[in-house]
């Protein structure tokens, strides 16, 4: 063949090879899915803080979670929930002394207790995850703890040194720990809550002020580099450790919740070394630091933080291991729940999380199998593919060919919407008579908000039951689904069940508030409010934002939506710059005082970085809600909450929202999936057949070939016309220089 020939023949098996390639659709490397990985997506951007000081988001949890260990955990299938011992020996009860300081016993009245004392004993020969702060060269000197500016680099990650390294946990990594919530360089939105319980953090963190000022004093406010802050420097009286192996916790009074408190990220170890490591010059500019890069000690370790785009965490190599568990509810046996009975976790070698920021893309890559699990952390992807299989038949049938499941249940989280108690129109006011005007707008804004009809039969894929207020049903206190149940402000009993009060009772209110008809009553303007709702409008969430609008177009009020993406969101809640907004609670333990803190005065989001998110603030609430943090369950602290319900049912800084369904999505796969508000380190018990998934994703995605056959057919006409062409061109050529020669004989003598 010529040259221009082999040229054509070259490219036609280029453009074969392509089109045979697209036949995959697999958005992964070949050979992922025979590898022991779980695969799952994340929305809009990456979360904004790994750092267990600062990260209270549910996006943030599925690494948190993953990385770091608590001391205490919630059993994965018992319910109620019940905690166990994590890297502590076991659950304690505290002991408690008097003002005098002598022991108390353990019914002792709340009101002569003076603290409680927890002594709690960590499990020895926990390792950290390889990390170069630990790295040391052969005299034990940090090898990477005096780097000198300009000596990190290009090193984007911990595993671009040379060097890593590990060491135990001891207590102190937990009295560290502890001590950063009093921190003035990031956001510790805990810090509230733990100061009114840990004796003398309050007074800690003003001399952490004091001594981060003289360390920072001449560098710019603007400067990335800050020199360490090394909380060794500074004991702390509420948390110490009497051995290397004991934290002791010394709480003011009686607070039965603090058990809770020691499941959670913020109670995690930190190890000074991270610290220190991620303080040198040069770190923070090349994204080196805690709000990224996890140092703990649980089951995987992040491995590629792609902003934005994607992140793989791996087997900690490090981690001891722990039991799958033997015990669960009646009904998960049935379900293939126990059939993984103490064999070891984890039992994934990674997960991977890619950005997918539309929700029809990622439903499809899971019907495709190109996904094990749509979202890890979020609790209502398996309600939206089971409102999917009620409305056709042809859909269910395909489901449950492919075997997908999706187990729901019922558990402790909530949406609402809220009213900015700063804000001069919705919120507190600031006289008597614009704080009754106020609250009247807030109950009338209430009542026109037809949870049930949005939430219970338009949006039935985020479905759940309307609320009546902030204590779900399912823990102690809440009356939520009873006769007394139901919040009077907005709805009233017909029949003996609760109906929404009518739009003509939200008028009357309205008009009482200043605002007839939706207009000011003095000047006839309009009146417009603003709406931030947490996410960036994709065509569902248009949906959602549009029905909004007209739920406050029942009364004549106009409604301005501000979404953005739920970092923006969150910056713009720091800074109390909200009018209303839409937010959501998962769960961080099972007791009322979780939901019922969301509402504490000096948990406030402005300017304390706490979880009051409406930033709410009603002195006889804020009372009562010391006291109930006393109480263990039972008539008490009953009457206790109910009084509190009541309080913030009549201001309405929230209009209640829904309670919605949690159910998750697997595939048939992926085993060991129970859904949970409260057990955040899923990772770990989910159990995936590779070989299952190869399987399924080839019979799933057979490739169409008749078009194969015709673009083969199209192309072989092109090299044809092409060769024919090439040939005519070269005959064309020869003919004159043939009929030349000829010429020239015939006319030689």
């Amino acid at each position: 063949m010529h040259g221009p020939m082999k040229r054509w023949g070259a490219r036609f098996a280029v453009v074969l090879t392509l089109v045979l390639a697209a036949c995959n659709n697999s958005p992964y490397p070949d050979g992922a899915a025979a590898t022991n990985t779980i695969f799952n997506s994340f929305d809009e951007r990456s979360p904004r803080y790994l750092d267990p000081t600062a990260s209270y988001s549910n996006p943030e949890t599925p690494y948190t979670y993953s990385a770091y260990e608590p001391m205490y955990a919630y059993h994965y299938l018992k319910r109620p929930y019940v905690l166990i011992p994590k890297t502590a020996e076991e659950v304690v009860r505290p002991h408690y002394l008097d003002k005098a300081g002598q022991p108390l016993p353990d019914d002792a009245p709340p009101e002569q207790i003076a603290e409680s004392v927890y002594d709690i004993k960590l499990k020895k020969g926990i390792l950290y995850a390889p990390h170069p702060a630990f790295a040391k060269n052969d005299k034990g000197e940090y090898l990477f703890h005096a780097m000198k500016p300009g000596e990190v680099g290009d090193k984007r990650s911990p595993w671009d040194f040379a060097k890593q390294g590990t060491r135990e946990l001891v207590a102190e990594d937990y009295v560290y720990a502890f001590k950063r919530h009093a921190t003035t360089r990031i956001e510790a939105p805990i810090f509230a809550i733990f100061s009114e319980y840990v004796i003398g953090l309050k007074e800690y963190a003003e001399l952490i002020k004091a001594e981060d000022a003289k360390l920072l004093k001449g560098l710019p406010e603007s400067s990335v580099d800050k020199p360490f802050l090394d909380f060794r420097r500074w004991p702390l009286a509420g948390v110490t450790a009497p051995d290397s192996h004991t934290v002791r916790f010394r709480i003011k009074g009686k607070y039965p919740q603090w058990k809770y408190w020691l499941a959670m990220t913020f109670a995690s170890p930190v190890p000074w070394e991270a610290d220190a490591f991620y303080s040198q010059p040069g770190m923070n500019a090349n994204g080196l630091s805690l709000v990224k890069w996890p140092v703990g000690t649980g089951p995987y370790m992040m491995t590629e933080y792609v902003q934005d785009r994607r992140h793989v965490m791996k087997r900690n190599p490090n981690y001891r291991g722990e039991p799958y568990p033997c015990e669960g509810e009646p009904a998960d046996k049935a379900a293939g729940l126990l059939a993984d009975c103490g064999k070891m976790m984890p039992f994934a070698d990674t997960f991977v999380s890619t950005i997918i920021k539309e929700k029809v893309p990622r439903k499809e890559m899971f019907k495709q199998g190109y996904l094990d699990i749509p979202e890890i952390e979020r609790p209502e992807w398996g309600v939206d593919f089971r409102v999917d299989m009620e409305d056709s038949d042809r859909v269910k049938a395909d489901y449950e060919a492919k075997g997908f499941a999706f187990p729901q249940v019922t558990d402790i989280n909530n949406w609402y919407l809220g009213f900015n108690w700063l804000d001069p129109v919705v919120g507190k006011g600031d006289t008597p008579e614009q704080q009754l005007k106020n609250r009247k707008l807030r109950q009338a804004l209430s009542i026109a908000i037809d949870w049930e009809e949005g939430y219970g039969r338009i949006f039935r894929a985020k479905g759940g039951l309307a609320a009546h207020g902030p204590v779900p049903p399912g823990v102690f206190g809440s009356r939520e689904g009873t006769p007394e149940g139901f919040n009077a402000v907005t709805h009233k009993l017909v029949n003996g069940q609760p109906v929404r009060r009518s739009i003509d009772d939200a008028k009357r209110l309205l008009a009482e508030a200043g605002y007839p008809n939706g207009r000011e009553s003095k000047t006839g303007k309009p009146l417009v409010l603003n709406y931030d709702y947490q996410r960036t409008p994709t065509p569902e969430i248009k949906a959602e934002l549009d029905w909004m609008v007209k739920q406050f177009a029942k009364l004549g009020v106009q409604l301005e939506i501000r979404a953005t993406d739920y970092n923006q969101f969150q910056d713009k809640m720091l800074k109390g710059k909200q009018q209303i907004f839409w937010w959501g609670w998962l769960a961080d333990y099972p007791d009322a005082e979780n939901f019922l803190f969301l509402l504490y005065g000096p948990n406030a989001k402005f300017p304390t970085q706490g979880e009051n998110a409406a930033n709410y603030s009603n002195p006889e609430y804020d009372r009562l809600y010391r006291i109930m943090q006393t109480l263990e369950d039972g008539p008490e602290k009953q009457k206790t909450i109910d009084q509190m319900v009541a309080i913030v049912r009549e201001d309405s800084p929230w209009a209640w929202g829904y309670w919605p369904y949690v159910a998750l999505a697997f595939q048939p796969w992926a085993h060991n999936g129970k859904p949970s508000i409260l057990v955040r380190d899923l990772a770990k018990y989910y159990r995936i057949d590779p070989a299952m998934r190869v399987a399924k994703q080839a019979e799933w995605n057979h490739p169409v070939r008749w078009p194969l056959a015709l673009i083969a057919l199209a192309l072989s006409l092109l090299v044809f016309l092409a060769w024919r062409g090439y040939r005519v061109r070269q005959l064309a050529t020869a003919k004159p220089k043939n009929a030349g020669t000829v010429t020239a004989a015939t006319t030689s003598p």
